[in-house]
């Protein structure tokens, strides 16, 4: 299998651009007042290594504004790794940004991510390697950016290479659980399925929700909690390789209790991507969905009209929103600051 140290597992940085520069387009009158009066885009840092993939966690306070970020895959002389990265904003500049690398930690081959709820740690999904079993895993968010394991396997067995994760209201997590470590060469021969998964870390109730899924991605839930969107990146495998027949899809769960439990019900299709996949995804506090997608973040209205895309040359693999009307999208060698409509904030509260 080939090294993809340049080649995201969500898309083929190799190829040709989908788009030619950086911009916006509105599909309709609800896109355009979501775009606002003075929408800008700006490429504020650049590498010549993949170091802007995953993860997008944002923190902003009197004395803090940072987001934390993992790599792709890269080639480093110990061997093929991905690296946290914590990007700092000037506090006298808003383009002006400041990297940290995060020392080598428990977290192996990290991905998404996600602050809990007390804002003092960020948990991690840990792919794992053939001699690490990864999980889920807890990261102080100051150094000496301690780690404590959440979860490991799925009752003894292992996960295949978490990928996303997301906690609800009442505390729990959900993550999604592809097969790309198989299929990049750093995980063994998979145990499980590709699925969605929930755990409660109060009763450590750990339980599928979710199946029938070829490479389960991104997730985020509605604002009111009654649906859940999960991404399927099956468009492009492990080993770099697309197709078009492949799903390319987000998905809406209905989310509904029985028995005192969360299931997901009545899957139907909420979007297709037509440029690559849609990866990362998140809502806005009015429910608009926005997804990475091969030409950038595409944003959808709660009933799957596509409204808004926000274009980068090599698409976006992952996001996340920053202060009220700013996004910071995650191009693999670039890292851009959209601004739209003030009015557009993140939906931090998400969940049941």
């Amino acid at each position: 299998m080939e090294d993809n140290q340049t080649r995201s597992y969500h898309r083929t940085n190799t190829e040709r651009p989908q788009v030619t520069e950086s911009g916006f387009r509105t599909f309709n009158a609800q896109g355009q007042a979501l775009l606002g009066t003075n929408p800008s885009i700006h490429e504020v840092l650049t590498s010549d290594q993949p170091l802007f993939h995953e993860a997008g966690v944002f923190y902003c306070n009197d004395s803090e504004d940072s987001l934390f970020v993992t790599s792709n895959i890269l080639s480093l002389p110990h061997g093929r790794d991905i690296q946290i990265t914590r990007l700092s904003r000037s506090s006298t500049s808003p383009l002006q940004w400041t990297q940290h690398r995060i020392p080598p930690s428990d977290v192996v081959m990290a991905n998404g991510a996600v602050s809990t709820p007390d804002l003092k740690h960020i948990l991690f999904c840990s792919q794992g390697s053939k001699s690490d079993v990864g999980g889920l895993i807890l990261m102080s968010r100051s150094p000496p950016y301690a780690t404590t394991p959440l979860l490991r396997t799925y009752h003894g067995r292992r996960f295949n290479s978490v990928n996303d994760v997301v906690f609800a209201r009442d505390g729990s997590v959900w993550f999604t659980d592809p097969t790309y470590g198989y299929e990049q060469g750093f995980r063994s021969t998979p145990e499980l399925p590709p699925h969605v998964y929930r755990y409660d870390p109060a009763t450590d109730d750990l339980r599928v929700v979710a199946d029938g899924l070829a490479h389960p991605n991104g997730l985020c839930f509605s604002p009111d909690g009654e649906t859940l969107y999960v991404t399927d990146t099956d468009y492009i495998w492990g080993d770099g390789g697309t197709s078009e027949r492949r799903a390319a899809t987000i998905y809406a769960y209905t989310v509904k209790n029985y028995h005192g439990a969360p299931f997901l019900t009545d899957r139907r299709v909420f979007a297709f991507a037509d440029r690559g996949a849609p990866d990362g995804i998140k809502c806005d506090t009015e429910g608009n969905v926005y997804s990475g997608c091969g030409d950038g973040v595409n944003v959808w209205s709660p009933g799957g009209s596509l409204m808004l895309k926000i274009q980068c040359p090599y698409g976006t693999a992952n996001f996340c929103f920053g202060r009220p009307g700013e996004l910071f999208l995650l191009s693999e060698k670039s890292f851009y600051v959209a601004r739209i409509g003030e009015g557009v904030r993140g939906d931090l509260n998400v969940g049941l």
